[in-house]
C-alpha cells in the first residue's frame, strides 16, 4: 500500500511539472505601427486602426506601414413565407498590405469574415443587432490582423 502511494504521487508529480510554459505574446509583438491607411468602409477602418495602434509595441526598432481595404457586403440569408426578410448576413474582406519602413520586407494577406443576425418586430432593435455583429466581427478580424502580422515579421 505504502509502495503504490508514492509510485502513483512520483507520477502525478512528474506528469504534471513538465516544465511547459506557454509564450508571451507580448514578447513576440517586436514591431510599432507607425502609419496605417484605410480605403473603403469608414466605421470598421477606425475600429480597427484604434485596435492594432493599441497592441503595437511602442519600443521598437521594427517601423512598419499598413494599408487596409475593406469592403462589407450585406446580404438577405433568409425568408420566410410571405417573402420577408427574417435573417441577414454581412461578409467582410479586408486586403491587408504591409511593408518595413526600415527594411526591405513587404506582403499582403486577405481576411474574410461573415456573420448573421435576425430581423426584429422593431426596427431599431434590428439595426441594433447589425452593430453588435459589426463590432464582434471586427474586434475578430483586428486580432486576426495582428496575428497575422506577428507572425510574419517574426519569420526568419
Amino acid at each position: 500500500m505504502n509502495k503504490s502511494f508514492i509510485i502513483s504521487f512520483l507520477l502525478i508529480l512528474f506528469t504534471t511539472s513538465c516544465g511547459f510554459k506557454p509564450i508571451q505574446q507580448k514578447k513576440l509583438s517586436n514591431f510599432h505601427i507607425a502609419e496605417i491607411n484605410t480605403i473603403g468602409d469608414k466605421r470598421i477602418n477606425f475600429k480597427i486602426r484604434n485596435l492594432l495602434f493599441f497592441k503595437s509595441e511602442d519600443n521598437s526598432k521594427k517601423l512598419i506601414q499598413i494599408t487596409l481595404n475593406t469592403s462589407k457586403e450585406k446580404n438577405v440569408k433568409e425568408r420566410n413565407i410571405k417573402n420577408e426578410i427574417t435573417k441577414y448576413q454581412i461578409n467582410i474582406l479586408i486586403n491587408v498590405k504591409f511593408k518595413e519602413i526600415n527594411g526591405k520586407r513587404s506582403d499582403q494577406f486577405n481576411i474574410q469574415k461573415s456573420g448573421d443576425y435576425l430581423v426584429s418586430k422593431q426596427h431599431t432593435q434590428t439595426l441594433n443587432d447589425e452593430k453588435k455583429l459589426l463590432e464582434l466581427l471586427t474586434d475578430d478580424i483586428s486580432e486576426i490582423i495582428f496575428n497575422e502580422l506577428r507572425e510574419r515579421l517574426n519569420a526568419i
